[in-house]
């Protein structure tokens, strides 16, 4: 088995992460990709960003944000975008 394929195995069954976090407890798709090249390569497939690097001023995005954290938003959390793989 590759290294790559025994780090996605330790992904297996993890429930879809619609919080975007960034423990492994959930997990998005992006996510997933950019960990395990990371933990398996060392290699860094895209840029990081935090939640505050996005455009948060859209009505629907600032609904969004307080659905999801409430008065709580992780503005220093990081995402990693699937366009944002490379």
């Amino acid at each position: 088995m590759t290294i790559l394929k025994q780090v996605a195995h330790k992904f297996e069954n993890k429930p879809y992460d619609i919080w975007f976090g960034w423990d492994d407890k959930y997990i998005y798709c992006s996510e997933l990709v950019w960990k395990i090249y990371n933990r398996a390569l060392k290699l860094k497939i895209g840029q990081l960003q935090t939640i505050k690097d996005f455009n948060l001023s859209s009505p629907a995005v600032k609904q969004k944000l307080k659905e999801r954290y409430g008065n709580n938003i992780p503005y220093q959390q990081p995402l990693i975008r699937t366009g944002d793989l490379k």
